[in-house]
């Protein structure tokens, strides 16, 4: 490891370092606009320029310089202070003075950094450049005279997102950045190149001129768009969400976020049920909640009690549920509402086991009925650095654009029998090989595909994977944000859903993707918004959204983690672990917690995985399935992105987008 001298002080530095990372090694702060630490290096704003010696008399980008045995860095000279300065007073020359009626005021680095490193006056007079708005789609707004040609957009367009759409033209002071024919952008990661954006030229659509980030109230919690987890914060202002930004996590969505997760939070104020409802002579009415909770009470349900668990509950939820209905001698629990009924006798088997991160380390990788762009977009962005490492990729089902060069295998999952020679070939001389199974084969072709673990040596020290040690290269990729916490309590039967329809009174958590019409009994609806599970149900209990109650989710690597409420449910809405409480002593089957501790306390001795944060490994034991598959696969179980649950279904954001993106409808930038 290379030793050098920052300001005098000598320290040690990983090999290939740059000049930059050893300065904040040695804690000095470096201003910077191109560099970013998860994308290439492009050197072209210069603002991160330092002193070195030896080297040439004059200053040096040092985002990228590599740093060497006995270099002396100098980050404090009056040769530096004299530098940033111009190059400060440069960027400054065209930047209009809107700063006032800018989005991006109070979060802006080049505010921040004229201030810190800029001069107290402009010695500028000449008329500034003007740049026309370039149309990006409707997620991102652009002011191209503030943009400054740092690159970053394009560096993620091009290396993260995978989708080559921005980019630059013209040269000098004449460089535009624009999308590819001026049109919308269609990467589902569009949004994250306004959190990369280092000034106002991109900024948020929806969000556009609705609050100052110091009026908002930042409260940490988890998405549940999909399975991956993604750590955010919401920022309410009063009883609204009004934007959602992802948070750093290297081990689940290091800074990223799909748009979906961003954007679908304008959904959560519209379409709510903000009061109990009971249908009576075939129509809704509004009612107290003493009255609903009595035309529960009056089903004789002669213990053939239900839950079915929706795609955006939380963990404390399904256990109230789970615990009232063995108060009332019940165990018909499900989570999985779309029908899917594959083998749970092992959660290994249903895990992704390589973990998110782990993916970057594979080095063949086999899909199977999978489209991990719309399934989860954070996983396809890991499989994208792997293959910049030299992993090859395999995939069985429709062809469809993932962002990346694949090998399809065709649609038939019979070829999972016998895979090609040029397949067991790259997967023999894997070090760690790595299968992805879908929604679309794993009702299928589950036992098949668990058949490969053998066959393609997926699980490397098997008898220590338990443990987090050696390798596992069997992964099933999840589409819901409750579906590996209600495997874990229990939400799974052997025949699947199809045992739930007979059952004379049913809980609806949340739960709208599910066929209504095949339950025969009495039905309750459990949630926040009126989708489709409220317009079949006999009674509307309305609960709270993710961003208004604290709840548990575990993501489909087994990752139990933690939210926090941002704001308070509308109306009579309550936290849904509190309506089974107050249901289940009007039931005379007191639940014995009072409080979310205690129902917390409750949930561990039940299910002791879930009493402690962080990743949970599960030993590897593969249930015992027939090996063989057959059929062709017509298609992938997501068939719009923008409109997957309830919540996105009411946000006009994740309308607009569903209507361009997915339906290929124009929109012209003057009808905005």
């Amino acid at each position: 490891m290379p030793k050098v001298k920052v300001d005098g002080v000598e320290i040690e530095v990983p090999q290939g370092a740059t000049v930059l990372q050893a300065c904040e090694l040695a804690g000095k702060e470096i201003p910077r606009f191109c560099y970013h630490e998860r994308l290439s290096i492009a050197g072209n704003c210069r603002m991160c320029l330092v002193e070195v010696k030896p080297g040439p008399p004059k200053p040096q980008a040092s985002c990228a310089l590599p740093a060497a045995e006995n270099q002396e860095i100098f980050t404090n000279t009056p040769m530096v202070k004299h530098a940033r300065e111009g190059i400060m007073e440069f960027l400054l020359i065209n930047h209009p003075l809107d700063c006032p009626i800018c989005d991006q005021g109070g979060e802006c680095d080049l505010q921040d950094q004229s201030i810190a490193y800029g001069r107290g006056h402009s010695r500028f007079d000449e008329n500034k450049r003007a740049v026309t708005e370039k149309y990006m789609g409707p997620i991102v707004k652009t002011v191209m005279t503030r943009c400054i040609q740092c690159t970053r957009c394009i560096r993620f367009a091009e290396e993260v997102a995978g989708v080559e759409e921005i980019g630059a033209i013209y040269r000098g002071e004449n460089m535009q950045i624009t999308s590819y024919l001026e049109e919308a952008v269609t990467s589902e990661l569009s949004g994250n190149v306004v959190d990369l954006c280092p000034v106002g030229a991109l900024t948020s659509k929806p969000y556009a001129f609705e609050a100052r980030p110091w009026e908002l109230r930042k409260t940490l919690t988890i998405d549940v768009m999909d399975a991956v987890g993604t750590n955010i914060r919401l920022d309410s202002r009063g009883r609204q969400v009004l934007r959602a930004v992802p948070r750093v996590n290297d081990d689940v969505n290091e800074e990223w976020a799909s748009d979906k997760t961003r954007h679908a939070v304008d959904g959560l104020v519209r379409k709510r049920l903000d009061r109990p409802y009971v249908r009576r002579d075939g129509k809704l009415h509004a009612v107290t909640w003493d009255e609903a909770f009595a035309a529960i009470a009056a089903v004789d349900h002669g213990g053939a009690v239900a839950a079915v668990a929706g795609d955006l509950v939380d963990c404390e939820t399904m256990f109230a549920a789970k615990a009232l209905l063995k108060g009332l001698g019940s165990s018909l629990l499900e989570g999985r509402q779309t029908g899917m009924d594959y083998d749970t006798s092992s959660l290994a088997a249903v895990n992704f086991n390589t973990t998110i991160a782990g993916t970057e380390e594979a080095d063949a990788i086999l899909l199977v009925g999978t489209n991990l762009r719309w399934e989860a977009p954070l996983v396809n962005t890991r499989i994208r650095k792997a293959i910049k490492k030299g992993a090859k990729v395999f995939a069985v089902g429709p062809e469809t654009e993932l962002t990346y060069k694949v090998d399809w295998l065709g649609a038939d999952l019979s070829v999972l029998g016998k895979l090609p020679e040029r397949v067991t070939e790259a997967f023999g001389k894997a070090a760690k090989p790595m299968v992805i199974v879908g929604g679309a084969a794993l009702k299928g072709a589950h036992g098949a595909a668990l058949g490969l673990v053998e066959t393609l040596g997926l699980v490397k020290d098997a008898a220590s994977t338990g443990s987090g040690q050696g390798w596992n290269g069997f992964n099933v990729v999840h589409m819901a944000a409750s579906r590996m916490g209600g495997l874990m309590l229990g939400y799974a039967q052997t025949a699947g859903i199809s045992a739930l329809y007979d059952a004379k009174l049913t809980f609806f958590l949340g739960a709208d993707e599910c066929d209504h019409a095949r339950f025969t009994g009495f039905k309750v609806y459990v949630g926040h918004h009126g989708d489709r599970g409220a317009h079949h149900a006999d009674v509307i209990l309305p609960g709270a959204s993710y961003a208004e109650k604290s709840g548990t989710f575990v993501n489909l690597e087994g990752r139990v983690q933690r939210g926090e409420r941002a704001v308070f449910p509308p109306g009579d809405a309550r936290e849904d672990w509190t309506i089974f409480r107050a249901l289940s002593e009007r039931l005379g089957q007191t639940l014995p917690f009072d409080t979310l501790d205690e129902l917390r306390a409750a949930m561990a001795l039940d299910c002791p995985e879930l009493a402690t944060l962080g990743l949970k490994t599960f030993a590897w034991s593969a249930p015992a399935l027939g090996t063989t598959a057959e059929g062709v696969l017509d298609g992938y179980p997501i068939k719009d992105f923008y409109l997957t649950n309830a919540i996105c279904r009411a946000s006009p954001t994740m309308q607009r987008c569903s209507a361009e993106l997915v339906h290929g409808e124009s929109f012209a930038e003057a009808a905005e």
